[in-house]
């Protein structure tokens, strides 16, 4: 994804819960292709505040995130930034990253319903992620539409 807006001519900040740079992401490469920190949890005295973001793309969007998200709930700082930034109108495109199981809840639904009534663009679905069977999310990464984020979020500006 980094790579991908880079070369569309984006400056490119990441955010990430805590979980996330436990369980799934290198850091240290993230960081050094993007060319700035990733930021983790809210500023710290002395460190330099975020740029205002033009645009934001969420991805891989789990179901957590996706259903906290949508009820309002902010106890994480990507949480916090996400509920600001919809409040604030910027453009943002979320790609999930479910399994079928998953995407069958309910609450789910409803979450993806509340976020397109708040002018986020998901792409959820045809033209966008298709679910995969239970542990199976390994074997998809290789597939998954990030292209697709890029291009939403340019269509929403």
């Amino acid at each position: 994804m980094v790579k991908l807006a880079q070369v569309d001519g984006w400056d490119v900040w990441c955010i990430a819960s805590p979980s996330a740079v436990e369980h799934f992401l290198d850091l240290e490469a993230l960081q050094a292709l993007s060319g700035h920190a990733v930021r983790t949890g809210h500023q710290r005295a002395g460190q330099t505040a975020l740029p205002k973001a033009a645009a934001v793309i969420v991805a891989p969007a789990t179901y957590n995130t996706i259903n906290k998200w949508a009820a309002g709930i902010a106890d994480t700082y990507v949480l916090t930034q996400l509920a600001e930034l919809t409040g604030l109108g910027v453009p943002i495109a979320v790609l999930p990253f479910v399994n079928t199981a998953l995407a069958n809840n309910r609450v789910f639904h409803r979450s993806v319903a509340e976020l397109r009534e708040s002018d986020v663009t998901v792409l959820f679905g045809e033209g966008g992620f298709i679910p995969h069977p239970p542990r199976t999310g390994g074997k998809v990464m290789d597939s998954y539409p990030w292209q697709a984020a890029l291009d939403a979020v340019k269509a929403s500006m």
